[in-house]
């Protein structure tokens, strides 16, 4: 019908929109997950979806967060917190359901964590809260991440916008198209507290910017598990292996923090020093916005191609980047 619109999401789930003022279909197939606009107070748990409300001028519809005002780094979320507009309720996997309630929350959006504790979700549901799962980063490349805001886009009634932001998005990957191969390896990963380290995998959004940025992911023929995750946690041993020889190392900061010097990579794993780009210095660390900053991934691609055609480290202008860090 004019003015419904359908969400099938990859994990078999879908949703039915329905538009403010009209009425549920009586045809609706079982299970399938109704919102009806107008949403103007969303719990969100998704926390990576923000960037794509701020894009369509819709963080005013998200007064529910699962984060505190300390831990967003996009400004327009973080002055939400602050201000009053938007508050703390919980975390996904213990949010605040009186609080949620009392504010009339209209839709809980989550990522793939409340997987492991369905229990919350049921609750919302039982509640006759909507609830959503988000799976951008699951992606697997950055155009199909970013092309996520559509999907907000619909929630909020603003399609025109949110193609439009993303046109924006595919034009500014146009620039990459035909960039050369740098011939360096490149391996993206963090250090666990248990000792493993965590890469992503080889079909994931962010091997695909590294190759794009004219890099070689150094796992590009990893045998990883089958589940729906973005990442898999390796071995040191098979870490060892796979990523000694890579030409340059990138430290995933928003897992296990952001390290600014060798002396604190090391410490965390004494065997990289027998690394290649540990030798050379040839290390970088992510910015912890990263991954909140869903839009922002050619700029990423681009930070990656600067630091990747660099004939050394100390050649790059680190000034001229925005989401890696040379660690010193």
């Amino acid at each position: 019908k004019e003015g419904y619109c359908r969400i099938d999401i990859q994990d078999g789930s879908s949703c039915l929109v329905v538009p403010e003022g009209a009425s549920v279909p009586s045809d609706v197939p079982e299970g399938m997950t109704i919102v009806q606009q107008p949403l103007d107070n969303i719990y969100l748990a998704a926390t990576s979806t923000m960037d794509f409300f701020r894009e369509v001028d819709g963080i005013g519809n998200v007064t529910l967060s699962s984060l505190k005002a300390d831990d967003w780094y996009i400004p327009e979320a973080k002055n939400a917190m602050e201000n009053g507009t938007m508050t703390y309720a919980g975390k996904y996997r213990a949010p605040d359901y009186e609080l949620i309630l009392s504010k009339g929350c209209d839709l809980a959006l989550e990522n793939t964590m409340i997987y492991h504790t369905p229990e919350v979700k049921e609750e919302l549901e039982s509640f006759g809260i909507p609830v959503l799962v988000e799976r951008s980063s699951y992606e697997s490349h950055p155009l199909g991440r970013m092309e996520w805001v559509k999907f907000c886009g619909i929630l909020l009634g603003k399609t025109t916008e949110a193609t439009a932001c993303f046109q924006a998005q595919v034009d500014k990957l146009q620039q990459f198209a035909d960039l050369p191969a740098t011939g360096k390896t490149v391996a993206f990963f963090a250090i666990t507290n248990s000792g493993g380290v965590t890469v992503r995998k080889p079909g994931d959004y962010v091997a695909k910017a590294i190759e794009l940025a004219g890099g070689t992911y150094a796992f590009h023929d990893l045998k990883a598990d089958e589940n729906a995750q973005a990442t898999t946690t390796l071995q040191m041993e098979a870490f060892y292996t796979g990523a000694k020889d890579a030409d340059i190392l990138i430290y995933n900061s928003t897992i296990e923090g952001k390290i600014e010097t060798t002396e604190q990579l090391l410490s965390k794993c004494p065997m990289l020093a027998d690394f290649k780009a540990v030798q050379n210095g040839n290390v970088w660390c992510t910015t912890q916005s990263l991954f909140q900053e869903s839009m922002e991934l050619p700029d990423l691609i681009l930070d990656m191609n600067r630091v990747f055609a660099a004939e050394s480290p100390n050649a790059v202008n680190e000034d001229e980047l925005r989401f890696l860090t040379h660690v010193s």
